[in-house]
């Protein structure tokens, strides 16, 4: 079986920032004629999921995407949905809005939906996530509103994303350092992005800003700084 790739994402996307991450996880996908499912279960909480939607689904179309649509996932009901669970079984470049952490990953928790996107990772797509979308695909998730670590989707063990890193994430180190010491704390600044290769688990970043790794035990005030273009690894 193919492992697919995985794209995270800082946040401000669709800004106009994203566009070199987004091109290459459209690459990634297949190319310009890849199905794309954009899923904005994270804006639920504010009512702003219909505008968010539709804007993710303008900006891939701005970027040459033909076949970019929004899911109706947004909450355990349609989660449970066979409809979307088939939608999504056949994208080949799933892209998790941002928002709400603890929501977006309460409600794919051990569903329908996302058993499907695992399969379709699994079968060689992309999954991509930006700033609550790339939060909970890790083994830890810090919800902010709750000021405390919940179990992540697990997709990527012992990491625990900072998004928005350029501005109020890295305000979020120290206290996570003292919750998670064991685990590896990756700041993604806005309009910026990692890639993953597949099976090597090596990652490039891509955008207009920089990954920041925390690794474990390591005080948060000597981190180590990637550079758009650069290579990095991460532990397990």
């Amino acid at each position: 079986m193919t492992t697919g790739y995985i794209t995270l994402e800082g946040g401000s996307e669709f800004g106009g920032q994203m566009a070199a991450p987004d091109r290459r996880s459209i690459e990634l996908a297949g190319g310009l004629n890849a199905a794309i499912a954009i899923i904005p279960t994270a804006a639920v909480p504010d009512n702003n999921h219909h505008r968010a939607g539709e804007n993710g689904r303008r900006w891939f179309a701005s970027l040459g995407a033909t076949d970019a649509q929004v899911v109706p996932l947004v909450d355990r009901g349609s989660a449970a949905d066979a409809a979307v669970a088939h939608t999504l079984s056949g994208a080949r470049l799933i892209y998790l809005l941002g928002g709400f952490p603890a929501y977006l990953c309460e409600t794919l928790r051990d569903s329908r939906a996302w058993t499907a996107m695992r399969a379709a990772h699994a079968s060689g797509a992309v999954l991509a996530g930006s700033s609550a979308g790339a939060m909970v695909l890790c083994e830890h998730l810090y919800d902010p509103r709750a000021q405390r670590i919940i179990p992540g989707l697990g997709l990527l063990p012992n990491l625990c994303v900072l998004p928005h890193h350029n501005s109020f994430g890295q305000g979020w180190a120290e206290r996570l350092r003292a919750l998670l010491p064991q685990a590896t704390l990756v700041g993604i600044d806005e309009g910026t992005g990692m890639i993953d290769d597949g099976p090597t688990r090596a990652w490039s970043v891509h955008g207009a800003g920089h990954v920041t790794l925390y690794h474990p035990q390591q005080p948060v005030s000597s981190p180590e700084i990637y550079r758009p273009g650069a290579q990095l690894t991460l532990a397990a």
